[in-house]
């Protein structure tokens, strides 16, 4: 008998955001997106009454969690603060970049609205170097169509290299095809192929120094690209954010490993 994967893997970490599942085997979606985006709405959509709100550990920042069931499985659903990036200017923003980042949600869906494209992609592309675990969720359909709005789906799905789901989460328009995605998506069912974002010659260089000198410090599963890019846009927070993960990964597996001995102790 050993330790599990969950007292000492990878979902080891959602513990310090305070959030627990009804089994090990409950799939952990963020919802994320920028404000005015109908995020709020998509979440209420998707959960209805099987939700509650509270603070964030630590923070003022009101948090809102929920259930919804698709397939016969039940997701937990966590409505990440309405931001418009993730560089943590914010304590609205530090706390959806560190979700992401540390508690590793089984998948991200970024709310997006359809008639401002431009604004909203922004946290997209931000969201995709993070994690390659991601639904756009294109909302607001029937503004688009009132406005004689025209989007290439299938092309915007293609060059992001994630699932877009257009939805009008108001009049429940396209909520089975956003649950069949976050589905596949959450259960390793369907792999995506990120747009990866490249920089001019000297950043690419100077990421691939860094690379080599902070890989044997952080974790295998923390995305070390997206570090070094912070660490180079003099992101001091992120650094912050890291001893403070890795803090408390040591205590919690520490913790877990003493209890395991001592049950083996006992028995």
């Amino acid at each position: 008998m050993g330790l599990t994967h969950q007292s000492c893997g990878s979902k080891a970490s959602r513990e310090k955001f305070h959030v627990f599942t009804d089994s090990s085997e409950q799939p952990v979606v963020a919802l994320a997106g920028n404000p005015n985006t109908g995020k709020s709405t998509v979440f209420n959509a998707l959960t209805g009454l099987k939700q509650h709100t509270g603070n964030w550990p630590g923070k003022t920042v009101l948090r809102a969690e929920g259930v919804f069931l698709h397939r016969g499985r039940s997701f937990k659903l966590i409505d990440l603060p309405g931001t418009y990036s993730l560089l943590a200017h914010s304590v609205e923003e530090q706390v959806a970049r560190d979700f992401i980042c540390f508690a590793r949600p089984d998948a991200t869906v970024v709310v997006v609205d359809s008639t401002c494209l431009e604004r909203n992609l922004n946290l997209v592309l931000q969201v995709i170097e993070i994690t390659d675990r991601v639904v756009v969720c294109l909302n607001l359909m029937d503004e688009a169509r009132r406005k004689n709005i025209e989007i290439d789906i299938k092309g915007l799905s293609n060059e992001l290299g994630v699932p877009v789901i257009p939805t009008s989460a108001l009049m429940g328009e396209g909520l089975d095809l956003l649950k069949e995605s976050i589905y596949r998506i959450a259960l390793g069912l369907q792999y995506t192929k990120p747009l990866k974002i490249n920089y001019d010659d000297v950043v690419e260089k100077t990421v691939e120094k860094l690379n080599k000198k902070i890989s044997f410090y952080l974790p295998e599963y923390l995305n070390l690209r997206w570090f070094s890019l912070r660490l180079l846009d003099g992101d001091m927070t992120i650094i912050e954010a890291i001893s403070q993960h890795l803090k408390a990964e040591f205590n919690n597996t520490t913790r877990r490993v003493s209890s395991y001995k001592y049950r083996e102790s006992v028995n």
